[in-house]
């Protein structure tokens, strides 16, 4: 199976998906917890997501139009081939349907881990998005969701080693 050729639009539009997919995620496990802390956390988070899907939304928009339409050096850079690889399924795949990760999941330390996860596949594709931008050009605002993203997995996984103390 030969790799997809993705251009730097449709690099962007992955990223759109995965924050779409984060919030869905982050809304329906809300939507199955009862815990009233989890809850806010996730809708918090959500709404994070939403903001990302909002910034990629902007720099598609702007960067991708006026400056890398003509340029065709990313289709040789490394970092751009890493996009690929991911874009096509290699890592994940951006077209599953968040919920169904969800499915036969009750528990907030089993949402916790598949939330980890997900920000976990979506930090490694940020990583390589973040090296294809140009530092005036963008990178400023994939550095900040780059942060955010991560400090999402510390709260996520500091929540979650809160539960298995309280359960030992």
């Amino acid at each position: 199976m030969g790799s997809l050729q993705f251009n730097l639009d449709e690099i962007f539009e992955l990223a759109e998906q995965i924050e779409r997919n984060g919030a869905r995620f982050y809304r329906r496990a809300a939507e199955i917890l009862v815990d009233e802390q989890a809850v806010r956390l996730l809708t918090d988070l959500a709404a994070m997501e939403d903001e990302h899907e909002q910034t990629f939304q902007s720099l598609r928009a702007n960067l991708v139009k006026e400056e890398w339409r003509e340029e065709r050096a990313w289709e040789t850079d490394e970092h751009a081939l890493y996009l690929q690889a991911m874009g096509d399924q290699a890592v994940f795949d951006v077209r599953v349907d968040p919920l169904q990760r969800l499915t036969g999941v009750t528990s907030l330390q089993e949402v916790l881990t598949l939330a980890i996860g997900l920000e976990k596949e979506s930090i490694a594709f940020y990583v390589g998005l973040q090296k294809l931008t140009r530092p005036q050009r963008g990178r400023e605002e994939i550095d900040r969701i780059l942060e955010e993203e991560i400090k999402h997995v510390v709260t996520l996984n500091r929540v979650r080693a809160l539960l298995g103390e309280a359960k030992a």
